[in-house]
């Protein structure tokens, strides 16, 4: 019994063994199967390697027909034969075809990527901003062509060649007078241009029969909030240390000019009728920026800036000169901000001055029913209404200040 017992052991613990080494075996072999198994990995012209591959094969045939050619220079020159290639010839036609190749690239850029630049200035600033920046490509571009003429056609033109000798060129007044002083005028006139416009657009003497419209955008990461002032024209104070959950801009209600400041999600605004931006931060550096009206101006924490323009063009009349009715003006952060800078968005809408009085005329205010009961004031039916006395709203001012 105890024989047979060892055996019957003995047995089972050999068909154990072959049993794991049969499953080992068939995980190896699923694991070679899936290994086995191609893998999509796309396109291969579209992999990064596939480019860095490409160049150096490339680099790696210039240097063979290199070496092939100097190989072969070496060998005429052993056997005293004249030179096989002319490299000056070479490169005089080399510097030839980089003129027009050049020059068709310049021209390629203007008619392609050129209408992506701006899109048509939408404010009064604008167009003059526009002028000046296309005097300043104009004349650019044609110092640009014909340096770039002379450059290369001189190379091509006076290529060495042992027939003939270099004319020693030491100095030449008149050249040196025209090079210094046309460059001059020029820029002279741009700079003056670039000051007359920048101070025509901060320096405005206010009309009294067409005030601006005052409209504070603040920036955060990564939202805006616009405020417009209210049935008195004028913004109210803030203050940081006011800031709160239920009182995200930190507005002071002991100032009565705050007590009917509206919000809205999209900023509208009249044609032709003066638009004054004020932009501040309440976290980090971000940039306002509105391409359509030539409007950028960064917002920066603990400081106040003002930007004042025109619209020209409403909604809808941009959707048909642009041909697209899903088109949108609008407002962005151009300055990289954080991980949801992308997000920094809002829908700017200029319409007719009837539709602008029709749309401020429903925007409820900043001042809430709800933040009426937090801070104790008088709940009034219509949330557009103020309050009767500022004597409620320093109260209000005064229990933020304690919650702080």
């Amino acid at each position: 019994m105890s024989l047979r017992k060892s055996i019957s052991n003995k047995s089972i613990a050999a068909l154990a063994v072959i049993v794991a080494a049969f499953g080992n075996t068939s995980v190896f072999a699923q694991a070679a199967e899936a290994a086995a198994k191609p893998v999509d990995m796309g396109p291969v012209y579209k992999s990064a390697v596939f480019y860095v591959l490409a160049f150096l094969v490339l680099c790696l045939f210039v240097a063979i027909v290199g070496k092939a050619l100097r190989v072969y220079e070496l060998t005429r020159e052993v056997q005293d034969k004249p030179k096989g290639i002319n490299w000056n010839a070479v490169n005089g036609t080399l510097f030839a075809i980089f003129l027009i190749v050049g020059l068709y690239g310049a021209y390629w850029e203007y008619t392609v990527h050129g209408s992506m630049i701006l899109p048509e200035a939408a404010s009064e600033h604008g167009k003059k901003i526009d002028k000046m920046f296309n005097l300043t490509l104009i004349i650019t571009t044609i110092v640009f062509v014909l340096t770039h003429i002379f450059l290369f056609a001189f190379a091509y033109i006076y290529k060495y060649s042992g027939k003939r000798r270099a004319y020693f060129y030491p100095h030449n007044n008149t050249l040196e007078r025209l090079w210094t002083i046309i460059p001059a005028l020029v820029l002279t006139v741009l700079v003056l241009m670039g000051f007359l416009t920048w101070r025509s657009i901060f320096y405005k003497v206010e009309d009294p029969n067409n005030k601006p419209i005052n409209i504070e955008v603040t920036s955060s990461q990564f939202a805006w909030a616009i405020r417009y002032p209210g049935a008195d024209g004028v913004v109210g104070v803030k203050n940081y240390k006011l800031i709160s959950a239920a009182n995200a801009l930190g507005i002071d209600f002991n100032d009565k000019k705050s007590l009917d400041d509206q919000v809205a999600d999209l900023m509208v605004i009249p044609v032709n009728k003066p638009v004054r931006l004020i932009l501040n931060s309440k976290d980090v550096i971000h940039s306002f920026y509105m391409p359509h009206f030539r409007v950028q101006l960064n917002t920066v924490p603990g400081m106040t800036s003002y930007f004042e323009f025109t619209p020209t063009i409403t909604t809808e009349e941009m959707k048909k000169k642009t041909n697209d009715p899903a088109f949108k003006y609008l407002f962005l952060c151009s300055k990289i901000c954080g991980q949801g800078h992308y997000n920094m968005q809002r829908e700017v809408k200029v319409v007719s001055q009837e539709e602008y009085d029709s749309w401020i005329a429903e925007q409820g205010t900043y001042l809430t029913d709800d933040l009426r009961k937090q801070f104790h004031l008088p709940v009034t039916s219509a949330p557009e209404a103020v309050p009767a006395t500022a004597d409620t709203a320093a109260t209000a001012a005064n229990q933020i200040a304690l919650k702080k």
